[in-house]
């Protein structure tokens, strides 16, 4: 067997083995770049009700120093917004249908996580793919203190194990609906979303607490958001004191 053949053999089995690992594995995996996380795949069957998660739903905003697992932030980026339904030959909707309803399916949101304090994954902001289930870092270091700064110095952010950063593409409501688009569909869908990472994290034993009040452009220059993106929502994320 030639060298050539028993390379692609070897490869060919590694392949095999990152798939198996990404989709059945506790934890996620790290590609050899240290840049892109593969999270563990979400439960999808969980101890706590829904309606039970509703119950005990409280904004919560004094956090321990301990860690967020990697399967606790898979559950909280897919239920903010997972893909639940791929559909590949439809581009505009960049993965498929969600966890969260979005006039006509747009989707005019960036997910971003400021990463303090997770297991098995550096400090740094990561950008959520939905479609691939996965982190992309953006900037290495942990910048919780500089966002809590940005955020008015409400202690939340610099206290959580991680913060989710909801940023808006407007154009993408805007280019279909107009000023109603900007106006109404991009709040009402943010609510969709973020009331899904309140219950999700209450069903975890986890808390958090949706931040509005903060300095735009402080936020944006924190994370190098890109120019068309602009900040809605903070949503720190530890556990509960």
């Amino acid at each position: 067997m030639s060298s050539f053949v028993i390379k692609k053999m070897i490869a060919f089995f590694m392949l095999i083995f990152i798939v198996v690992s990404c989709r059945g594995g506790e934890s996620g995996v790290v590609d050899s770049t240290g840049f892109v996380y593969v999270l563990p795949m979400p439960v999808l069957d969980g101890e706590m009700s829904l309606e039970r998660a509703l119950s005990n739903r409280r904004s919560r905003r004094d956090f321990t120093d301990e860690t967020l697992t990697q399967r606790e932030l898979s559950q909280i980026l897919w239920a903010a917004y997972g893909v639940t339904q791929p559909m590949p030959n439809h581009p505009a909707l960049r993965g498929g249908l969600r966890t969260a309803p979005s006039a006509g399916a747009m989707y005019p949101f960036e997910i971003y996580v400021v990463v303090g304090n997770v297991e098995g994954i550096e400090a740094g902001v990561y950008r959520y793919d939905s479609e691939g289930h996965r982190l992309l870092r953006t900037i290495i270091g942990d910048l919780r203190e500089e966002l809590d700064s940005a955020s008015w110095n409400q202690g939340m952010v610099k206290d959580a194990a991680a913060t989710v950063v909801y940023t808006a593409v407007f154009s993408r409501m805007t280019g279909r609906y107009g000023a109603r688009g900007r106006e109404r569909y991009v709040c009402m869908d943010l609510g969709h979303s973020a009331q899904n990472i309140y219950l999700i994290v209450e069903a975890l034993g986890l808390g958090t607490c949706a931040i509005g009040a903060f300095q735009d452009e402080s936020v944006s220059r924190v994370l190098r958001l890109p120019y068309e993106e602009e900040p809605l929502y903070l949503m720190p994320v530890g556990r509960v004191r």
